[in-house]
């Protein structure tokens, strides 16, 4: 006698399956059926996944929105001026600033040894950077480069001696 091929599958959403083990070993048929009764049917599985995945929409709308609204309170707290760029860039763009420039001041002055006034120049180089794109492309940069990059950033904006070269 043949071992089955159909196999008659009670997942645990409580539907059932009928469910063709030809593809698999004959020895190895009666395992797997019992694996497949311990998990949720196709369609239950792919619903949850659905719910996760806008779970984790929503969650990470409303960790933006939170992100947002602290680095927005923090421009106004600090005075730093409007970034420039498209909508979403200076969105993100405010969001990058606050996050670098509040890394740069913990590794700076609070766990380095950078005084209060010359993190304020650092903080007064920062509000001429008004480009959100800037800040942005420095988003992955170490704390340690903050005065570099500005600086680096502030002397391009300055005229050259002989502009043609």
């Amino acid at each position: 006698m043949a071992v089955k091929t159909i196999w008659q599958i009670s997942h645990s959403c409580g539907h059932p399956d009928e469910r063709d083990l030809s593809a698999r070993a004959a020895d190895r048929r009666a395992g797997f059926a019992e694996w497949l009764a311990r998990q949720e049917c196709t369609a239950c599985w792919r619903a949850s996944r659905e719910d996760d995945e806008q779970d984790k929409a929503a969650w990470l709308k409303a960790k933006r929105a939170e992100e947002q609204a602290e680095s927005e309170a923090w421009s106004q707290q600090y005075r730093m001026p409007p970034l420039e760029g498209t909508e979403r860039a200076v969105a993100w763009g405010v969001r990058c600033r606050h996050q670098i420039l509040a890394a740069a001041y913990t590794a700076l002055v609070l766990e380095g040894e950078a005084s209060e006034p010359e993190w304020e120049e650092i903080e007064e180089a920062a509000r001429t950077i008004t480009r959100a794109g800037w800040w942005l492309d420095q988003r992955s940069s170490g704390p340690d480069d903050l005065t570099e990059l500005l600086q680096a950033a502030t002397e391009a904006d300055r005229p050259t001696e002989n502009p043609h070269f």
